[in-house]
This record gives structure tokens, sequence and C-alpha cells, in this order.
């Protein structure tokens, strides 16, 4: 199970997901949910570029000059925020969650409830694989991200911290085959 375990992880982060697609076979604990949901901590504050000038030498219409006349901010970084994904089986074409992601919904439920993320609030995106209309993908999934909010508030978790949001298969976990079982799959991403 280790190396299946190994490899589910390193295929999620191989495709993109930005977190490990926990799979049914290996349910994260608490404790591992906690850690991947963790904001990072702030770095220190360093000081901006807005007072540096650059000079632009040869035509004024070159890339060069181009490039240094848009730039009249830093670029900013894309915000990376802390998330895990969770293969949650649901009944097909349904939002009803199976038994056998029980388990993996009640580690989640403890993990936002302990003190490291009583703080932070929480996105709850649903996704669905490629097969089937966009309309109804898109439906489906926000029924499902509704069905693990509501789960998760049955377990204490304030529903004021959970925001859900049905993605269809606008973000497939893998492109490479958007029918594929990992598709289908929950998202909480930690929005603090």
């Amino acid at each position: 199970m280790h190396k299946v375990h190994l490899f589910t992880v390193a295929l999620a982060l191989l495709m993109g997901c930005g977190s490990p697609l926990w799979a049914q076979t290996s349910t994260p604990s608490t404790q591992q949910m906690i850690e991947q949901l963790k904001a990072p901590p702030l770095a220190p504050r360093t000081r901006g570029l807005r007072n540096l000038s650059v000079e632009a030498t040869g035509d004024a219409n070159s890339p060069a000059a181009n490039a240094v006349a848009n730039t009249g901010a830093a670029a900013a970084e894309p915000v990376v925020r802390p998330s895990l994904s969770l293969m949650i089986q649901f009944d097909f074409n349904s939002a009803k969650i199976r038994p056998e992601s029980q388990q993996a919904l009640l580690n989640l439920a403890s993990a936002l409830k302990a003190a490291e993320l009583a703080a932070s609030n929480f996105a709850v995106d649903g996704h669905t694989d490629a097969k089937g209309l966009p309309d109804y993908n898109l439906k489906l999934s926000q029924q499902r991200a509704d069905a693990v909010q509501q789960f998760l508030v049955s377990q204490g978790v304030a529903g004021t911290r959970l925001v859900a949001s049905g993605k269809g298969a606008t973000q497939l976990a893998n492109a490479a085959n958007p029918l594929g079982a990992e598709n289908r799959r929950v998202r909480i991403v930690n929005l603090e």
C-alpha cells in the first residue's frame, strides 16, 4: 500500500494539482490534513522596487523598451493557497456520499476544527470528469460540493467558514485523461 500511496501523491503532483490527490485506499489522517492545509508562515517583507528606474537604449519600439515601459509595478506572483484534494466517492449521477468516503470526511472535519486551522475559511470545490455535458457537470459538481459542505457542518464545522463551489470539468486533475477517476474529486482550499 505504501507504493500505491507514493504513486498517487507523485501522480497528483505531476498533474499539477498543487496538492496530493488522496485516494480512498490511502485516507490521510487528520494530522496529515492539518499539515497540508496550514497556511505557510508569512515571509519577511522586503522593499519594493518602486524607486528603481531602468533606462532602455536603442529603438523605442523594441521589445526591451516596451517591456520596460509596461512594468509600472513589479509583477505579482500568483497566490498559491494550501489545499487538499480528496477522491470522495458519490453514488452514480448523484450527490449522495458513499460510505467508503465517510472516514476521509470525518478526518477532514476534525482537521478543520483543530486549533491550527480554526481561524481559517475554506473553499470546498467540487470537480467532475469530462464525461457528459458541461452544464450538467457544473450543476452536479456544485451539488457534490454542497453535500460535502453539509457533511462537514453536520460534524461541527461552522458553515460560515465554508464556501462550496462547483467547477465541473473546468480544472481537470489529469487533463491527459479527461475521463479519469482522479478528475472526480473534492478540493479543499485554505482561503486565509
